[in-house]
């Protein structure tokens, strides 16, 4: 039976729980793939942590160096997290001739033309399942079962740590501020929640989704982004009202005037099947011209559904003799030819601070139709406040967001109404 032994970076959640799942699984997978899997080698500066999920003393390496010298480790997996040192180790193992497992966003999203040259040139497998959208298997069904389908487009939630925060809001009411800390209290988000909150992690992963589907290099630095650090839990209420539900959304489009790619806060319609996915679970979306639509969903992080994507990786690296590359030239910058989308065609949800006088949702009215925008919706509530200020919401009809930008710095120039928030909205 063919032996492929293993090097895990790294024994932190993930790391731990690929551990995990290789030991308990190795007899099933040489009885079911016909592979004897074993971890050979662990890069772990805490000793203690090794000994404590039952790893042998002498297989605990001290260095990158031990691991690639390592006559026994075929594939190396790397779950260490940020840029470096993990892409100084991943080249180390690529060049020493060790395909490479990868769960680290960041890395493949900013250095994949790097690490895929050393892979070619090694002639070694690179695998990244897990970077993307946790237990979910996007990865494998973009470059593999998806393959007879030009993809149109693609929206995801795939950021747990949004997603849990936007949906305690929207059930309890409570300010992002106070779910944040709860996030945080409960391990969802980091202490630095910047690269979740802002929107970093989506459009990294973005990045890599959108390049697989369209064939082409998406760079995450031509990706719109916008975070939930502004979003008001009134209007969250309010959009439960008109029967919307608000996600961090990642979008991209491939269509005849080029490829837009875009993370930002979205109203969604509850009846789209988006719209039912909470809490910390993940869901991608996919349209393709002959399968049409189809919806991948699951747990977005964790140890063992990250682990589960990893170990997927490294069966399908023991199992197979010839490797797959990107389907495009993967450069550090888009292609010359590659033609993005900037002034994106959306709905908008506007809230405006009126003041409580005659005319004046007719004057607003007026500013939208002077730059092409039509409402579809109209909500003024009957809750004045002390300061003889109501509030209006819209709803438009599809626009165009430079046209909107506009219509909201007209709006504003003037003495009858504030535009307080807009947001993206998808039917």
């Amino acid at each position: 039976m063919k032996k492929v032994g293993i090097a895990i970076l790294g024994l932190g959640v993930v790391g731990g729980g690929t551990y995990k799942i290789l030991s308990e699984h190795r007899e099933f997978y040489k009885k079911i793939h016909g592979v004897d899997i074993v971890v050979e080698s662990v890069l772990e500066l805490r000793k203690e942590r090794a000994l404590s999920l039952g790893i042998e003393e002498h297989k605990i390496a001290s260095n990158i160096a031990e691991v690639c010298s390592n006559p026994d480790v075929d594939i190396v997996v790397e779950v260490m997290g940020g840029v470096e040192p993990a892409k100084t180790f991943v080249l180390s193992a690529l060049n020493a001739g060790k395909s490479v497992v990868t769960s680290n966003k960041e890395l493949f999203c900013k250095y994949s033309h790097e690490l895929e040259n050393a892979a070619k040139k090694n002639n070694c497998g690179l695998f990244y399942e897990a970077s993307c959208v946790g237990g979910v298997p996007v990865i494998r069904t973009l470059l593999d079962n998806l393959q007879g389908n030009k993809i149109l487009s693609m929206m995801g939630i795939i950021n747990g740590t949004t997603n849990y925060i936007l949906t305690k809001m929207s059930n309890d009411g409570a300010s992002y501020e106070e779910v944040l800390k709860e996030a945080q209290k409960l391990g969802y988000a980091e202490a630095d929640s910047t690269a979740d909150v802002e929107g970093y992690d989506a459009a990294y992963k973005l990045s890599i989704l959108s390049s697989l589907s369209f064939h082409t290099k998406i760079p995450y630095t031509k990706i719109y982004r916008e975070g939930i650090t502004g979003v008001n839990a009134l209007d969250i209420e309010y959009g439960k009202r008109m029967g919307y539900v608000l996600k961090l959304l990642a979008i991209g489009k491939n269509s005849d005037s080029g490829i837009e790619v875009r993370v930002h806060p979205t109203f969604i319609k509850c009846g789209h099947p988006l719209a039912g996915v909470n809490d910390s679970f993940n869901a991608v979306y996919i349209t393709g011209d002959s399968v049409e639509d189809v919806m991948l969903y699951g747990r977005g992080a964790g140890a063992l559904p990250t682990g589960s994507a990893i170990v997927g990786d490294v069966i399908y690296c023991a199992t197979h003799d010839n490797f797959n590359y990107s389907t495009f030239k993967n450069t550090a910058s888009a292609a010359p030819s590659t033609k993005f989308v900037t002034n994106f065609e959306s709905a908008y949800y506007i809230r405006l601070s009126a003041k409580d006088k005659a005319g004046v949702l007719s004057k607003v009215s007026a500013v939208l139709s002077k730059h092409g925008i039509s409402v579809a919706q109209v909500v003024q509530e009957d809750d004045k406040k002390s300061n003889g200020v109501v509030p209006i919401i819209l709803i438009t009809h599809l626009t165009h967001e430079k046209d909107v930008n506009k219509a909201v710095d007209e709006i504003n120039s003037g003495e009858l109404a504030n535009v307080d928030s807009v947001i993206r909205v998808v039917s």
